[in-house]
């Protein structure tokens, strides 16, 4: 998107420690659904009822990042809660970076941001994760944002719609939701759905109160324990959550149980007692630093075999 379309600045954030493609990148719910540009570091996005049009301007480790909009108050609230810009990144940096394993995927990742999203949305985008991969989650994200979200801008060039409500999509048929991608997790959307219409009010929750947060979050259908720990951390900003997938998991068993194979919640206690309160943050840099390596690798071995194959 051309920067001419993004109209009159309506307000500017100076910042220390901020990265706009690292933080886009790193399998949180703007990943999901939010359009980026990386050339020229532009960021657009529904929130709620706004447009939401950012561009970050980064020369390490300075950042300006300007939102552009006519309602200055509402723009600037939703971007310094969304990129947790009151984080003290280099409080969090000291606490967490206690070994070489964390020090280097800050050096690689340095000023990607945990983001603190609606509860619903990141509650849905996690359930959608669950067995799949960001370029398949993003496509059925995107998906559903196109069939049920609400238009909340269009210039005839570029429409843009709102993250669906639950009760937006309770009423969703199987049949709708498979042919926008989501094969067997239609019905755990669905259920999802409707029980954060009728029997649970996700804005009410206690966000400090962890074990009792995810506990209550564990009651809607599709929601394990990796999925409630991904909710607390990024739809709560709950940093004593630690989502531990099969990536993580085998992650921290290899760098931090020397290879032996470890239960989740051991884990969690280690990561608890070794990082304390930004457990969440150190886990965000080791997940997406094995994450790009994997696929990097992976990526390496594509061009090697493929290079073979014409020799």
């Amino acid at each position: 998107m051309a920067i001419a379309q993004y109209g009159n600045v309506s307000c500017e954030f100076r910042l220390e420690a901020f990265s706009m493609k690292h933080t886009f990148e790193s399998a949180q719910p703007l990943t999901f659904y939010a359009d980026y540009d990386p050339k020229a570091n532009l960021l657009s996005y529904g929130a709620g009822k706004l447009f939401m049009r950012l561009e970050s301007k980064e020369r390490n480790p300075k950042a300006v990042l300007k939102v552009y909009g006519k309602r200055s108050k509402a723009y600037s609230l939703e971007v310094y809660k969304r990129f947790r810009l009151d984080d003290n990144m280099d409080k969090i940096y000291k606490a967490i970076a206690k070994d070489s394993h964390v020090s280097e995927a800050i050096a690689r990742y340095y000023g990607m941001r945990l983001t603190l999203n609606d509860p619903w949305e990141t509650t849905l985008c996690f359930i959608i994760s669950q067995f799949n991969n960001v370029k398949r989650i993003r496509l059925i994200v995107s998906n559903i944002v196109e069939r049920f979200g609400n238009v909340v801008y269009s210039d005839g060039k570029i429409t843009v719609k709102s993250f669906p409500t639950s009760e937006e999509l309770k009423n969703a048929t199987d049949s709708e939701l498979r042919a926008l991608g989501t094969g067997f997790r239609s019905k755990y959307i669905t259920s999802a759905a409707a029980f954060c219409t009728d029997n649970i009010n996700l804005y009410k929750l206690n966000a400090n109160n962890y074990e009792k947060l995810k506990s209550r979050l564990m009651e809607i259908d599709g929601v394990g324990e990796k999925v409630a720990d991904c909710i607390a951390l990024m739809g709560y900003g709950n940093l004593s959550a630690f989502p531990t997938d099969v990536w993580i998991k085998r992650t921290m068993e290899k760098l931090y149980f020397d290879g032996k194979k470890v239960k989740p919640r051991d884990i969690h206690e280690f990561a608890k007692d070794y990082w304390g309160p930004y457990a969440g943050y150190a886990q965000q840099y080791l997940f997406h630093n094995a994450r790009t390596y994997r696929e990097d690798k992976q990526k390496a071995e594509k061009g090697k075999s493929s290079a073979e194959q014409q020799a």
